[in-house]
């Protein structure tokens, strides 16, 4: 399975059970992706209310965690070239605009929860499309609202690691899974790092407890 997408799978194993077997049988997270200092070029828009989250849902599964802790809104799209078919879901990173008369010298942090795969994104660019509330917190303090009337930003952007204190990760058995069909999202993968893959196996109800 690919980093934080869901599985379709045949089982015949009760929720509880599914939870159990993704513990014991997952295969350990591997690094593959070691942090880069260094920045880079990228352009970024917004959307949704303009201090909002966006919206709910988006193609990484995460739903109305959006808005709660410990992502709060810091959330946004990117383009597919990051996006990775879905690799990129859960992945980290900070993004600063450059206009020194309203951008604040700080980076705002991002997880991406969502692809956006036309508009600003096609084309082989490097796009972020934030949610309101991140693209405004990358603005000097009371300049957010001027900021976003600006439109696309030239940006600079580089992966961080995710920092989720007291989690490491978390495995969250997606509503409409059933006997038949199992849909599971990795959460709150901290550090730095990806998942690589993720096995399953079914286990029988004699085999633990």
């Amino acid at each position: 399975m690919q980093r934080r997408g869901g599985f379709g799978g045949i089982v015949t194993l009760c929720c509880l059970v599914l939870f159990q077997c993704s513990m014991v049988s997952t295969a350990v997270p591997v690094p593959q992706h070691k942090v880069d200092l260094h920045w880079y070029p990228a352009t970024a828009t917004w959307y949704g209310s303009p201090d909002g989250d966006g919206s709910d849902g988006g193609a990484c599964g995460y739903g109305s965690l959006v808005d709660v802790k410990p992502l709060r809104a810091r959330v946004g799209a990117v383009s597919p070239v990051l996006f990775k078919n879905g690799e990129g879901c859960g992945a980290c990173f900070k993004v600063k605009c450059l206009d020194k008369s309203i951008c604040s010298r700080r980076a705002v942090t991002i997880i991406v929860t969502d692809e956006c795969p036309g508009g600003y994104c096609a084309n082989g660019r490097t796009h972020f499309d934030l949610s309101g509330a991140a693209f405004g917190r990358m603005a000097i303090t009371g300049e957010s609202s001027q900021l976003r009337n600006r439109g696309e930003l030239p940006v600079l952007y580089r992966r961080t690691p995710c920092k989720y204190p007291g989690k490491n990760i978390a495995f969250h058995v997606n509503e409409g899974s059933t006997d038949y069909w199992l849909s599971l999202l990795v959460e709150f993968e901290d550090g730095d790092g990806d998942v690589g893959s993720m096995h399953i196996r079914e286990l029988l109800a004699g085999q633990f407890g």
